[in-house]
């Protein structure tokens, strides 16, 4: 495999609550990101997954360890040089509702961050950019209301695309979509990746979402990875108690094998109480 893009070493996140206490929410985290490579971090709601991905874009604070690209430090650097690295390194949000201004054009949004980064004849490069996710030409005319959900997200990711970056976090980017609009995204995503060797670090809490268009899978309990392999292994021969866990909670379409599964996971976790109950087992990594 080609060096790693981007590398995250020995990751901890602390952050300071009532009286000056402070939770550490991401606890030695260590992982790398290839070029053309989809890696997946999942964990159940609470496990530090988005966190790691705000550290990341400089949205959270690096307590200890480092965070580089191409081998130069990116984590807790000054403002200034932040937006350099944003060239690099663009985010496609959970909610396609809240992460586009309202009052703003789809064209004044996708261009927004080429000018910030300098890039001169960014309107030039909007159509392109709104045929390359499978949107009209026109709709850089139109506000972010007249679009569904799934368009939306589209138009999020056209505007993660504008600076041509080498990496993408896609924080949760189909949770908010219904199934058909995911199996949607997911295929552009992929369309994209194989057209542009873009890099995807997709955060999900979904194990069944991530299994089809991940190279390899992270999975993130307590703060820590518990288990980090191909996307085949931990998808189907799990080793780690919760990724066994997270396999069973995953949704299937047939609602006999629905039920089945749902007897099997409460079954498995009146077995492993320890899982119900937050306590971290051995880590298999």
């Amino acid at each position: 495999m080609s060096e790693a893009l981007l590398q995250v070493q020995n990751l901890v996140v602390r952050f300071s609550g009532h009286r000056g206490l402070q939770t550490t929410v991401i606890n030695g985290v260590s992982f790398d990101l290839h070029a053309g490579e989809t890696l997946s971090l999942v964990g159940e709601s609470g496990s530090g997954k988005t966190t790691i991905g705000r550290a990341i874009l400089g949205l959270a604070p690096v307590s200890s360890g480092e965070i580089t690209f191409r081998g130069e430090t990116i984590s807790n650097v000054p403002r200034n040089r932040r937006r350099k690295l944003a060239r690099n390194v663009q985010v496609i949000f959970q909610d396609p509702y809240s992460s586009l201004n309202p009052s703003m054009t789809v064209e004044d949004i996708i261009v927004e961050p080429m000018a910030a980064a300098g890039v001169s004849g960014g309107r030039d490069k909007v159509k392109g950019l709104l045929d390359s996710v499978g949107l009209p030409a026109d709709a850089g005319q139109r506000y972010p209301r007249e679009f569904s959900g799934g368009q939306r997200q589209r138009i999020a990711i056209a505007r993660a695309l504008a600076l041509e970056p080498s990496v993408i976090v896609c924080d949760e980017p189909t949770s908010a979509l219904d199934v058909t609009t995911q199996a949607r995204v997911l295929t552009l995503l992929e369309d994209i990746q194989q057209a542009t060797g873009v890099a995807y670090l997709f955060i999900s809490h979904d194990l069944g979402v991530v299994r089809h268009v991940s190279d390899r899978i992270a999975v993130l309990y307590q703060g820590r990875i518990v288990e980090l392999g191909e996307a085949e292994q931990v998808t189907m021969e799990p080793r780690h108690d919760y990724t066994r866990r997270l396999q069973m909670a995953a949704p299937v379409a047939d609602p006999i094998k629905q039920r089945d599964r749902r007897q099997a996971r409460m079954k498995y976790l009146a077995e492993h109480p320890a899982l119900e109950l937050g306590t971290p087992t051995a880590s298999t990594v």
